[in-house]
């Protein structure tokens, strides 16, 4: 038979095992959320490079080049248009994940493990993702519907989408100050993305 002590020793063992175990789930959460905020912060620094240079360069194949990056690094692989959108061979702002998820919800986006922020939930996501080939079908619809003279882009309640959609009409205009215009125009929504982060 045991002795009171032996009892206790195990049982202050199993306690410690127990909260340290506890305390590692915790860290290993905290941990996931961190990598998400970084990989997102990491991402969103490289759309905000390609708007820039999309801005200053000198050509309008620059131009294209970097608002294919643009649009490539919001919807990831499995968003639509993704690929060698100005037909230069090379695919540029290449990258398996996307600010937000994918046509058929795969990969899931860059921000999704950020929604219990307010601000990534309205400005970067848009709203919730349930369905997102009909939130990318909204997007694309909108792209389709958009004039110089009627402008779509603010109907999207994602201003990554609005990203994709001006980076679409530089990559369809032959015009360097077009491209520039279009280009600040998806600044303005590239900064709302940076902001969300830490409203």
């Amino acid at each position: 038979m045991r002795s009171t002590s032996s009892v206790v020793a195990v049982v202050l063992v199993l306690v410690l095992v127990l909260v340290l175990g506890a305390c590692g789930d915790d860290d290993a959460a905290a941990d996931t959320d961190g990598v998400a905020e970084f990989t997102f912060r990491e991402q969103v620094v490289e759309l905000d490079d390609a708007v820039r240079t999309w801005s200053d360069t000198d050509t309008i194949e620059a131009a294209h080049a970097a608002a294919e990056a643009a649009a490539n690094l919001v919807v990831g692989e499995g968003g639509p248009g993704y690929g060698d959108r100005d037909g230069d061979g090379t695919v540029n702002g290449a990258s398996p994940f996307g600010l937000l998820p994918g046509l058929d919800g795969t990969p899931s986006g860059l921000a999704e493990p950020l929604a219990d922020n307010d601000c990534v939930a309205a400005d970067v996501l848009g709203g919730t993702w349930h369905d997102p080939a009909d939130r990318w079908a909204t997007m694309l619809d909108a792209i389709d519907a958009w004039r110089p003279d009627g402008n779509t882009m603010p109907g999207l309640p994602s201003h990554p989408m609005r990203v994709v959609g001006w980076a679409t009409f530089t990559l369809a205009s032959d015009s360097l100050d077009e491209a520039r215009e279009f280009a600040g125009h998806a600044q303005l929504h590239v900064d709302v993305t940076i902001d969300a982060l830490d409203c």
